[in-house]
């Protein structure tokens, strides 16, 4: 069973559907035990991240995932889930994060006029990890969907399993022992998104 940590901020049906479709059980949850006893845990995500740290520490929901991640279990942090993974954000000032990994959250600040903040849309994933396992069978360059105004600069590059070009090569996504972490929407990146939510699954 995948455990989906619901704290109020994010398409979290959608991100289940998306495992479903892969043959995948999921199960959306605010239940510490549940989450706990799950195989897999998925932090989602969708907004700022004050109030989503403000909402996990009001439901009790930090311990769980460090204690899911102590675990070994597999972990996948998504959009917002991926960047509260970190330890400080500069949104709304500067916010703490979980401080799982070390790093922090910044904001684009493009340059060029062509390009929009938030990044909304299609972007390339190049990958630097080619060991990485939710990248199994995905082709470099491929497209993935992606919509954020700020993007996660690791501490340690050597997590960095791809970048993304936004202006900047941002790490799109990172691999840290059981942690997994992507910028973009898997479940809204067609047949490679639901292949890396797939590998995900096979871990």
């Amino acid at each position: 069973m995948i455990a989906i940590i619901d704290y109020g901020m994010g398409n979290l049906r959608s991100v289940q559907k998306a495992f479903e479709k892969v043959g995948a059980k999921a199960s959306i949850s605010q239940n510490k035990d549940e989450i706990l006893n799950a195989d897999k845990v998925v932090l989602p995500g969708v907004g700022a991240i004050k109030p989503a740290i403000e909402k996990l520490k009001e439901l009790g929901l930090v311990s769980c995932i460090e204690k899911s991640i102590e675990q070994g279990k597999p972990f996948l942090g998504i959009c917002l889930g991926y960047q509260l993974l970190f330890e400080r954000s500069d949104e709304g000032g500067e916010v703490r994060g979980l401080g799982i990994i070390e790093g922090s959250v910044e904001r684009f600040k493009p340059t060029d006029d062509t390009l929009k903040v938030p990044q909304m849309g299609w972007n390339q994933l190049d990958i630097r990890l080619t060991n990485c396992p939710i990248f199994k069978d995905i082709d470099n360059k491929v497209n993935t969907y992606f919509c954020h105004s700020y993007y996660v600069n690791p501490r340690h590059k050597d997590i960095v399993a791809t970048t993304t070009n936004y202006g900047i090569d941002f790490a799109s996504s990172i691999w840290k022992d059981n942690i997994y972490g992507v910028q973009f929407h898997p479940e809204k990146s067609q047949d490679a998104g639901l292949t890396i939510l797939k590998n995900f699954t096979e871990i």
